[in-house]
């Protein structure tokens, strides 16, 4: 693809105008797509998506993470910010992304209303930009419209996009329908009504759950909506379950030339796998979204490994 520049929003400071387009840049590789590898999960999941049947061996260990995202193409890495603390060191060209918010799946939706508050402030991250040496490129929260605690977690967002801004740092809602008043999370309306809402909070982009039909399809072309009502944030779908290669890549493809999207959110479908099939994946991946091949071009870095 050729190089594609973005302005900087106008909450960032003229003298960190720069540093945010950089961070931006070297995110979406020059491109205004982003493949996001996320990392976030062993909060959110706890040890659920590392340990088990059908993972590897490899996953048990949060280092894993860090080798994936080392040796793949990625743009960014996000997780939290004890692990980039234990870890980071070791793996200095990664780029960052901190993830400010992260709660457990212990408590279901049924006993009460998912609520995730922010663990750092800016200024503990700013610290850490700073002493670490580390490219932190950007933040990113979850926030969960239809729950009672939504106002809590929007009035977050939005001080921390804001904050976070003012730094230079590219930032990223997990938006995510749910509680007692959702009763269809994945509804096409109401993903493209999360999408936009987390354009108005001021993010740069906003990762959501791919949208499926009331018949049960999961198609690119139901991400229009979406795509359209968040604007000029870039929307990136979470990859979801591990699944084969070549049914994610087609997935993929669909959603940025059916959809519009900007690109993808991925885990499990990545750190689930061993290094050598992971870092095989992330490439064909890379290839989608930043190269723009076709799934059948992508898939020849899959049959390598």
């Amino acid at each position: 693809m050729t190089q594609k520049t973005r302005q900087a929003p106008l909450d960032v400071p003229a003298d960190r105008r720069a540093v945010w387009q950089e961070n931006y840049r070297l995110m979406t590789r020059n491109t205004g797509r982003l493949f996001l590898m996320a990392g976030d999960q062993k909060v959110e999941h706890l040890n659920d998506d590392f340990f088990g049947p059908n993972i590897s061996p490899e996953d048990a260990s949060p280092e894993h993470l860090f080798r994936i995202a080392s040796a793949a193409p990625v743009g960014c890495f996000a997780t939290q910010m004890g692990l980039v603390a234990r870890y980071g060191e070791s793996y200095p060209e990664i780029p960052y992304l901190l993830k400010l918010n992260s709660k457990s799946h212990l408590v279901k939706t049924g006993q009460r209303d998912p609520v995730s508050r922010q663990w750092q402030t800016m200024e503990q991250v700013e610290k850490f930009i700073a002493h670490s040496g580390l490219k932190i490129v950007g933040v990113g929260y979850t926030i969960y419209p239809g729950s009672e605690f939504e106002s809590e977690m929007l009035t977050e967002a939005a001080r921390l996009i804001f904050e976070a801004h003012q730094l230079g740092l590219v930032t990223i809602i997990w938006s995510y329908p749910r509680g007692k008043a959702v009763t269809r999370e994945q509804d096409p309306h109401l993903v493209a009504g999360v999408a936009g809402l987390a354009a108005t909070l001021g993010a740069d982009f906003v990762k959501v759950n791919p949208p499926v039909s009331p018949e049960g399809k999961l198609e690119g072309a139901l991400l229009a909506e979406a795509v359209k009502a968040a604007g000029r944030t870039g929307v990136v779908c979470a990859g979801g379950n591990e699944t084969t290669p070549e049914a994610f890549l087609a997935r993929l493809y669909d959603q940025i030339h059916e959809g519009g999207t900007a690109g993808c959110a991925t885990g499990r479908n990545v750190h689930q796998r061993s290094l050598e099939e992971a870092v095989a994946l992330s490439k064909a991946i890379h290839a989608i979204v930043v190269d723009d091949e076709s799934p059948r071009e992508a898939l020849r870095f899959v049959r390598k490994a």
